[in-house]
């Protein structure tokens, strides 16, 4: 081989070698990218001190998340009876990268929610209400994004201004367009937790506390 065939071969492993190594590995560039799947929900239980598992409650206007005054929900089957467990769904729990709509009609005759996809729907002031994801929020008529998830080590952050509350025959927007938990990356265990305000309805004014556990 000739001396200018040598420094070619040279040149194109050079450049070669730095295409594929010199911007990271794959995980590097992946880190905080956005995932699909399924967060599985774990049945909310009240059988401990604190609520362990999915669950939900409600801040009276002025109070806070942590320290409330929170509502009673006499249907409750907790001793607690401002928290309502939640219970995986027919879906098994909340789709991320995709809509899980409410069927058509939402409702039934008496206000319950057919919305049994995310959550099994649980009463709340003797109505059950549903949760459900859909293209166009059913409260407010705005387009908005399929759930997104993002996993940065052992942080997540999901963007939920899909989700919908049904209830009553009436609509409220629970989705947070930025709530925050953590996972282990090992097993996939994870926690999500957020608060919204409640925007119309006679819950105005009021404050929704979730929390989402299970495995990613």
């Amino acid at each position: 081989m000739t001396a200018r065939r040598v420094s070619i071969a040279i040149l194109v492993v050079a450049v070669m070698t730095g295409a594929c190594g010199g911007g990271g590995s794959s995980k590097d560039k992946s880190a905080g990218a956005n995932r699909s799947g399924m967060l599985q929900l774990a049945a909310g239980s009240c059988t401990a001190s604190a609520p362990t598992g999915s669950w939900f409650r409600m801040v009276q206007p002025g109070g806070t998340p942590d320290k409330g005054p929170y509502v009673d929900n006499g249907d409750s089957p907790c001793p607690d009876k401002a928290v309502t467990p939640l219970s995986p769904g027919t879906d098994g729990g909340l789709r991320v990268g995709d809509y899980q709509p409410q069927p058509n009609p939402p409702f039934a005759q008496d206000g319950a929610s057919r919305s049994a996809a995310v959550i099994q729907p649980i009463a709340f002031f003797a109505v059950p209400f549903g949760l459900s994801t859909n293209p166009t929020d059913p409260q407010t008529g705005r387009k908005v994004p399929s759930p997104t998830l993002k996993v940065d080590g052992s942080e997540l952050t999901a963007d939920l201004s899909a989700l919908s509350v049904s209830w009553n025959g009436q609509y409220f927007h629970p989705g947070a367009g930025r709530a925050t938990g953590t996972i282990d990356t090992g097993s996939g265990r994870y926690r999500l937790h957020w608060t919204s305000p409640i925007k119309g309805g006679p819950f105005n004014g009021f404050t929704g506390v979730w929390h989402f556990e299970g495995s990613f």
